[in-house]
């Protein structure tokens, strides 16, 4: 492959990365209106742009030929219910203080990618895998520990966006051409629920500029990111981006500590080590299987 091509392959990913990482800066500066709120608005402004975005890439086609068929059609729904759930847990722990259990959730997805693999798909897994799921369910028991519950938001996340992974690869579509139909069945939802808030409880955030372009922001915050992922799978080895998608959750922590605060007991540090324990073990094996070749 052209070292160029590689190398804005490399961009990309941290751009993208990155991004996802500090989006709780995002959702913090609009705590002051609801997640559900948050959530509906991110939907609509998402399609806004992704509307733009198919009109040049004429991405159009892909979506009328899933809506012609009713089993990519029906499993494209359920990916998007499990999306706006994802979506809604997340922006729900930000607003609510957890960031580092957020964060947790997105550092054990991988490894829950891996059990569905094997209760699912009746996939095999090797030695080190099943070491490694066997460290992560050990941290993710002391992360209860730490917490002094199980914790629901890590696991919820996880699971989410496992499960949504899972039925957005029936749907066979591109990044871009599936979140908009995702959106697409999403949207009667989102804005028959901003209409309703208006109507009910007033303009609100709607009224405030700097909220409302906060707001409007969410829309870019999600479709850029997931398109600039797309353009580094296109010029990158699997073993690569593998190795990357760990700096979104890294910056969360870092982000959740450092700049809100959060607290990080002795307990919930050893989970966290038992984790990226788990991952390095997970990652060496990934590598050493693909020898390379990606």
């Amino acid at each position: 492959m052209d070292v160029n091509e590689a190398r804005n392959g490399v961009l990309a990913a941290l751009l993208a990365y990155s991004a996802w990482g500090f989006l709780p800066l995002l959702f913090r500066e609009l705590h002051s209106v609801n997640s559900v709120m948050i959530v509906a608005e991110r939907t609509v402004w998402s399609l806004v742009l992704l509307s733009i975005i198919l009109i040049f890439t004429k991405g159009y086609g892909e979506v009328r030929a899933l809506f012609a068929d009713r089993r990519r059609a029906t499993m494209t729904l359920v990916s998007a219910v499990l999306l706006a759930a994802n979506w809604l847990l997340y922006v729900w722990a930000v607003e609510s203080g957890q960031v580092l259990e957020a964060s947790f959730g997105y550092f054990i997805n991988p490894l829950v990618n891996v059990v569905m693999g094997m209760v699912l798909l009746g996939e095999r897994q090797n030695k080190l895998q099943t070491i490694s799921i066997v460290i992560a369910t050990i941290g993710i028991g002391i992360q209860a520990l730490g917490l002094g519950n199980v914790p629901y938001v890590a696991l919820g996340l996880a699971l989410t966006f496992g499960f949504y992974g899972y039925f957005r690869k029936t749907a066979q579509l591109g990044p871009a051409s599936g979140l908009f139909a995702e959106t697409v069945m999403l949207a009667p939802f989102a804005l028959a629920y901003v209409i309703f808030n208006i109507a009910t409880t007033g303009i609100g955030a709607h009224g405030d500029p700097y909220l409302m372009f906060m707001l409007i922001l969410t829309g870019p915050a999600t479709a850029i990111p997931l398109l600039l992922f797309a353009f580094a799978v296109r010029r990158l080895r699997l073993t690569t981006i593998g190795m990357f998608q760990y700096i979104a959750p890294s910056i969360q922590f870092l982000v959740a500590i450092f700049l809100f605060g959060e607290h990080l007991n002795g307990l919930r540090l050893f989970s966290f080590a038992l984790i990226w324990l788990s991952l390095m073990v997970f990652s060496y094996d990934s590598f050493r299987r693909r020898g390379g070749r990606g």
